[in-house]
């Protein structure tokens, strides 16, 4: 009986689920987050209201979850093509950074929005608070983690032989616009987000969906795989005995 394997199809789903990722990464940093040094007031009031909650449940959390996963299902495709190395050194790297990228994704969907409501109420004297240094360093390291494993696992794509050379370069750009010319840069200047990262978002997006759309047009081209018996299985045993008979 043909079947597919439980492998394929977990990694099936998780390339499906990285385009999911993308459009969810650009719907939630469609809208720039003011400065909030220049305009506290608008700051308060962007990170207070509910769409900010629920949004950033679904980019640092459900995100995070889509994100890793896939990176995982990507990386075991390229591991069986002609970049292996760089698919497992890409994979680590990025998986590692995505979760890292979850504790300051939890400082910002929970606390971000008591700082602005406190200040919403009167408390001018919250946006003086400061969190641990440490934060910003696992921050950077994220950041770092981040970029270098997407790079990398562009590369791999554009090697590999069974994905388009393009969706890689695609993956590398995405890659440097979202986090580099937007999450990084907007927090080197002005302390927010930067139109710059939708526009990341959607490169991503675009890579992704072709990387998915190429692995299963492939296997439903191919069809299903067809599960092989171990060599010496019971089948073989069988056969053994009657030709000793």
């Amino acid at each position: 009986m043909s079947t597919t394997s439980p492998s394929a199809a977990w990694n099936t789903t998780g390339l499906v689920a990285l385009p999911v990722y993308g459009l969810i990464l650009g719907f939630t940093t469609r809208k720039p987050q003011p400065d909030g040094a220049l305009d506290p007031e608008g700051w308060a009031r962007f990170v207070s209201s509910p769409t900010y909650l629920v949004e950033h449940i679904a980019s640092s959390i459900l995100g995070a979850v889509l994100v890793i996963f896939g990176t995982l299902a990507l990386g075991a495709i390229l591991s069986r093509s002609r970049a292996p190395r760089l698919a497992l050194w890409g994979t680590v790297l990025a998986a590692t950074g995505q979760t890292l990228f979850m504790v300051p994704g939890t400082i910002s969907t929970f606390a971000t929005p008591a700082i602005g409501g406190a200040y919403l109420s009167g408390n001018r004297e919250v946006m003086t608070i400061e969190f641990s240094p440490v934060l910003t360093l696992i921050t950077g390291v994220a950041l770092l983690l981040t970029v270098a494993g997407n790079v990398i696992l562009g590369v791999a794509i554009w090697r590999s032989g069974v994905l388009a050379k393009w969706a890689g370069l695609l993956w590398i750009i995405g890659t440097l616009v979202f986090y580099v010319l937007g999450a990084f840069l907007g927090m080197a200047t002005t302390g927010a987000s930067l139109p710059t990262q939708p526009v990341g978002a959607v490169l991503i997006t675009i890579s992704c969906a072709w990387i998915a759309w190429t692995v299963l047009r492939t296997r439903k081209t191919q069809g299903p795989t067809v599960p092989h018996l171990p060599i010496d299985g019971p089948t073989d045993r069988v056969s053994h005995s009657a030709k000793a008979a």
